[in-house]
């Protein structure tokens, strides 16, 4: 699969890229602001990982454009489920620090059912 990454720390996204490659992924550079966000939004991206707090606010508004695009995401943040907006909290969300198998476990639902979040 072709997977986004929104996340504003170098260091994670490294490493969420690294994991990801290894399972034989694409991951293109990881974004790390809403305003890249918007400009790749259509770039024909299969999932995302979506940071919540990122450069320019919280992802939120991406992650309705992702939904009315019918792209599956995870919120991979150290925020807390309960800071979602209501339309939003069943969301799949893995809290950082993260569990690699946790998140290679959320890209293997999307990639095998095509959940939509």
């Amino acid at each position: 699969m072709r997977i986004l990454i929104l996340e504003d720390d170098p260091m994670i996204a490294l490493d969420l890229q690294a994991i990801l490659e290894a399972e034989g992924h694409e991951v293109p550079d990881a974004l790390s602001s809403l305003s890249e966000a918007y400009r790749h939004l259509d770039d024909g991206f299969d999932c995302a990982l979506l940071d919540i707090d990122v450069v320019g606010g919280k992802s939120f508004g991406v992650a309705e454009a992702l939904i009315e695009r019918q792209i599956p995401f995870v919120f991979v943040s150290a925020s807390k489920r309960s800071d979602l907006p209501r339309p939003l909290q069943q969301a799949a969300f893995i809290a950082k620090p993260y569990d690699e198998q946790a998140l290679l476990d959320s890209v293997g639902d999307i990639a095998g059912n095509r959940l939509l979040c």
